[in-house]
This record gives structure tokens, sequence and C-alpha cells, in this order.
């Protein structure tokens, strides 16, 4: 191959609408992998819809890593990033493709032996910044994080020779944020562990957008915990403020939202996430996360329906609650004003009977029938006033009960 002359065919590619360019830069990374050799160009930017070296780097390694989704491979990525990557996009470019990859490979995790095997050889070929050791375990880590695999990814992180091997990147957000990611849905970790941890990524002051994704992604996908919604939605708006119009931070917010129980502005922004979803680019990985995108699209779907129908059985429930209480309120002033009636009725028959006694009693004097008379009838009228103001006390105090 003629590298000269394919740099410069790169190079006039950068004036053309993005689908030619991503279809050009496709054909010439196949070419590199069909003639067997590495690109010899070198790479200055993170620019993924324009320059047309990063974009044609990006689909050789995608071809290669999907060919061979070894350690190996992905140390071969390491090393030709280091000599072809300009120093200021290298931790950028890094994190995107050990993790972008490992995402695409995830079915094809390594086992530990093949690990120890692949570490002996990386740390005996890697150089003073651990830049090799550092992708593989990134690469690694990010395939157990592919498939939540929570507590192998701790044990990873924590313990295997391939990560200590990566030396002072052990302390870097990204490395922290994975170790938050495994702690979140891990269930041999506190709530409170997990969430130290992802603070830490959080306020890193060099924190990356990978290291701001993973940390998320962990509190998306964890062991459920008091206020999770709530902090995960708002940690999506402080990210989407620093990276606007970022689908992937908007399929954050829509999870967030969805988990407190937000189903509109949920649907709202998954919908936002797949519109501003590119459909250029490795057409595996855009299939993968649109997937995922009509998956919990489907799942707030299903939840604000459920919602809205639980929101219809409550309204029903309380209509026929206080058509009930209506009821019982009726039935209890009838009965009421039923023992009212009758009270007063009793009064009445009994002061007739009573009185019509006395009236015909011979043996007493006018003055002293009319006293009792009198008497009885202030009897019977203070037993009918405490029956009915007794009753009224009643239905008083039985409506304030029910009020309250």
């Amino acid at each position: 191959m003629d590298h000269v002359v394919v740099e410069q065919a790169l190079a006039a590619l950068a004036t053309s609408g993005s689908r030619q360019l991503d279809r050009d830069c496709d054909r010439y990374a196949r070419r590199y992998i069909a003639e067997g050799v590495e690109p010899q160009f070198d790479v200055s930017s993170v620019d993924f819809g324009s320059d047309p070296y990063f974009i044609c780097a990006d689909r050789y390694w995608n071809h290669r890593m999907a060919a061979e989704p070894t350690l190996q491979t992905a140390v071969e990525c390491a090393g030709w990033l280091r000599e072809h990557v300009a120093p200021g996009c290298r931790t950028a470019i890094r994190e995107k493709w050990a993790l972008g990859y490992a995402f695409i490979t995830r079915d094809s995790v390594e086992s530990l032996d093949e690990v120890a095997d692949a570490t002996r050889d990386i740390v005996a070929n890697d150089d003073q910044e651990c830049s090799r050791a550092y992708f593989a375990t990134l690469y690694h880590a990010g395939k157990l994080r592919a498939n939540f695999c929570f507590d192998e990814l701790n044990q990873f992180l924590q313990s295997s020779p391939l990560t200590m091997a990566a030396g002072s990147h052990r302390e870097t957000p990204l490395f922290v944020a994975l170790q938050a990611f495994a702690a979140f849905g891990s269930r041999r970790f506190t709530e409170e562990y997990a969430r130290s941890l992802f603070d830490r990524a959080w306020t890193a002051a060099n924190r990356s957008y990978a290291a701001t994704d993973i940390a998320l992604n962990g509190l998306a996908v964890g062991v459920p915990f008091a206020g999770q919604g709530e902090l995960l939605r708002a940690h999506a708006e402080a990210a989407l403020a620093e990276h606007p119009d970022n689908h992937i931070f908007y399929y954050r917010l829509a999870t967030g939202q969805y988990l407190c129980g937000a189903h509109d502005a949920a649907l709202n922004s998954i919908d936002t996430a797949l519109r501003l979803l590119p459909a250029i680019g490795w057409r595996v990985s855009h299939e993968l996360l649109q997937g995922q995108y009509l998956t919990k699209r489907e799942a707030i779907l299903n939840g604000r329906t459920e919602a809205h129908r639980a929101a219809a059985d409550r309204e029903r429930v309380q209509h026929h609650e206080h058509s009930i209480a209506g009821m019982a309120d009726t039935v209890r002033n009838s009965m009421l004003r039923t023992i009212e009636v009758v009270s007063i009725f009793a009064a009445v028959i009994a002061f007739a009977v009573g009185s019509l006694n006395i009236s015909l009693n011979g043996n007493l004097r006018l003055a002293d029938r009319l006293w009792i008379v009198t008497l009885l009838g202030a009897g019977l009228l203070l037993f009918a006033l405490l029956i009915v103001g007794g009753s009224w006390l009643i239905a008083r105090r039985l409506s304030g009960e029910r009020g309250d």
C-alpha cells in the first residue's frame, strides 16, 4: 500500500458530506485490513464528524477488534494510539476506543487464565506510562461493565495483576467511576460506599466525558435505593449542561425521570435521545444504542400507561368511598332524626297520658293538679331536649372525624 497516496486521498475527503466521508473512510480502513498493514498517518483531533484521519483510524481498529476481540489486539491498538495520536487527544481517544470497542465485543469476555497470560506479555513490553496496561484494563473492564458483571468487575479492578500494572492510572476519575459502577450494582456493598466512589469521581477536576457517563450508568442500573431517581436526574441534568445535545445523557436523564415517576418528561427525553443519535458512525454501535433507547422508551410507555390506570383506579375508589360515606351520613342522620321524632312523640304521649290522669284525679285541688302537670311537662320537655341535643352532638362529632 502506498501510504502517501492514501493519506492524500483521506485529506481530500475533509470537504465531503458526512455520509460520503463515513463510507470512504471505511473503505480505506478495509484496504488496510486486507493488506495487513496499520495506518501510518497521525491523528490530531477527536472530531468524529469531519476528521477523515480519525474516522479512518476508528474504522480500522473497529474492524480489527471485531475480528479478534482479545487483549492482545487491544494492546496493539494502545501502541498505535501512543505512536500516532497527538498527546492532547490521547486520553479522550483511549477512553472512547477502549470502552466503545468493549461495548461492541461484549460477548467475548476472556477468561481469568487468558487475562493472566496476556498480562505477562503486556507488563514485559509496556512503556513507562503503562499506557498499554491501562488500555487493556479499560477494555476488559468495559466488557464486564457492558455485561453487568458487577462483582467480577469489582474483583478485577481491585486485585487483577493487569489492573495493578496500570499504575497511577488507577487514580483517574474514569477508573474510580468504574469502581462506583461495580459498587452500585453489587449487593456486597452499601449504598454509602457506592455513593462515596461516585462523588469522588464526579467532583474530580479532570473528570472526562467517559467518567461522567460511567458514573451515571452506575446510578441508573444499580441496586435500587431511596432517592436513586432524584440523584440520577439531577446529575444527568448537570451532565447535559456540560455536554448539550448529547444523546447518551438524554438517555440517562430519561432513566432518572422514569425512576421518579415523571413519565411524560421521561418520554420527551428518550425521544430527544433517539432524535440526536447520529445515523453515521459504526453501524453496530448505533444499532445497539438504538435498541437500548427503544427498550427504555417501551418501558416508559408501559409505566405511563400503568400510572394512568392506577390514577384512574384511585379516582374510582375515592369516588366510591365518598359515595359510601355520603350514604352512611344519610342513614346515620335519618336514624338520629328518627330517634328525635320518636323521643318527642313519646314525650308528648307521656305528657298527654300523665296530664289526663292528673286532671281526672278528684282528690287533688286544681292548683295542685296544674302544678303537677307543669312539672310533668317541664320534665318531659327537658328529656326531649336532651335527646335532640345528644343526637346533634353525636352527628357533629362523626362529621368532624370524617373530615379529619
